[in-house]
């Protein structure tokens, strides 16, 4: 069994002092979401056990917001940035998942961006309750996180319609189920 968790960076800054895409930062409702998202993630089990993370700015300052919220509740996972996650489509993320064989992790996080994660995950998803489903293909707004279950051995036997939508929340979502 292998768990796929996709979150995409929270809310950003609209453009970077630098003129960069990749140098946005979070602002201020990006920083409450990542808190937000990494709060649930630590009432969720079972964690990510590596997390893989685009060297972009607004990606790394999520994975660090959503860390500090959950840091002390959960074992501490191996991190690694990787520039191939910033501006990756469906069918390079589905080769940065393939390639985490190499490592073998149980449950990997990717930390990364729009349009790729949307699509890798529809791609990956067969699945899982409709609801969440048809929400995930509408939308994945910032900082929302899809988890997704396969019932392979290794990350290498991953392929199209073969993960199940175990669960797709947002800030939103969290914030109103603890209302």
């Amino acid at each position: 069994m292998r768990r796929l968790m996709l979150l995409r960076h929270a809310k950003t800054e609209h453009d970077a002092p630098s003129g960069r895409d990749q140098d946005r930062r979070l602002d201020h409702r990006g920083h409450g979401d990542a808190t937000e998202i990494g709060g649930w993630i630590a009432r969720h089990r079972p964690f990510p056990n590596t997390v893989l993370v685009s060297h972009a700015i607004r990606a790394h300052q999520t994975w660090e917001v959503a860390w500090q919220a959950m840091k002390d509740l959960v074992p501490k996972p191996v991190v690694e940035l990787m520039p191939e996650l910033y501006g990756a489509d469906a069918a390079e993320l589905l080769q940065i998942i393939r390639h985490a064989s190499e490592a073998d992790p149980q449950r990997l996080l990717l930390v990364g961006h729009n349009p790729g994660l949307q699509e890798v995950g529809e791609f990956l998803i067969a699945a899982g309750e409709v609801e969440l489903r048809e929400r995930l293909r509408e939308k994945f707004p910032t900082a929302a996180l899809a988890v997704i279950d396969f019932a392979i051995g290794r990350w290498n036997r991953v392929h199209e319609r073969s993960g199940r939508l175990d669960r797709y929340v947002t800030p939103r979502m969290v914030a109103a189920a603890t209302k």
